[in-house]
């Protein structure tokens, strides 16, 4: 059983999406939010889900912040932390902690808008697709390696508010993918890509070479 961490900020749709997504082989051990408003606290609690808060306006410093941070997420050994909307900047040892076991979505197609204001800045370039993109946390943001994408049309009188809804609702459904993907042990990390082992393929076995005799 694969415990799991998930971090939200606000209502945690995505995170709504895994938790009702009933990952077989997963459990969500705890919601932690940086918000002690945010609503998605509220559903995890009704879901039987621990839940905590580490508020990062108590810390002066970023640092300082994410050291309570990993303190409140390791007290769960997850073996996958996943952020929800969790609307904080991390520094590179929080990430460097958790390397290749943290996972986050992004509201367009990366490489393309990282950052904030994704849906805006879509319709400004004037792009005729647009998506998400789960992808592994690195210490460069939004550039970490890609797990899945799903693309989306932009139509003719999108609206932001239009344009971001059709997005979230490829957003609750790759995500809990993605994490399936991770819990069933079928993601590795190969320099900035990601492969997606086979789910009929065995694990590929360690190979230990013959050690060359001394003649």
């Amino acid at each position: 059983m694969k415990s799991i961490v998930i971090l939200v900020s606000g209502r945690g749709s995505n995170m709504e999406a895994i938790v009702r997504a009933a990952i077989p082989g997963a459990r969500i051990a705890a919601v932690i939010s940086n918000r002690p408003d945010a609503a998605g606290l509220q559903f995890a609690a009704a879901q039987g889900i621990a839940t905590a808060v580490v508020d990062h306006q108590a810390y002066p410093e970023r640092a300082a912040f994410d050291t309570a941070l990993a303190a409140a997420i390791d007290a769960h050994a997850p073996d996958l932390v996943v952020l929800a909307g969790f609307m904080r900047v991390l520094t590179d040892a929080f990430v460097r902690h958790y390397e290749g076991r943290l996972l986050n979505i992004h509201p367009s197609l990366l490489p393309a808008f990282p950052g904030l204001h994704t849906h805006r800045r879509a319709l400004q370039a004037g792009v005729r697709v647009h998506g998400a993109t789960v992808h592994f946390v690195t210490a460069e943001l939004d550039c970490g390696p890609v797990v899945v994408q799903a693309a989306v049309p932009v139509l003719d009188g999108d609206s932001e508010d239009s344009l971001a809804a059709r997005v979230l609702a490829e957003e609750h459904r790759i995500y809990p993918q993605a994490v399936r993907w991770f819990v069933d042990g079928r993601l590795r990390i190969d320099g900035n890509r990601v492969i997606l082992r086979d789910e009929a393929a065995p694990a590929p076995a360690l190979r230990v070479p013959a050690l060359e005799s001394g003649r």
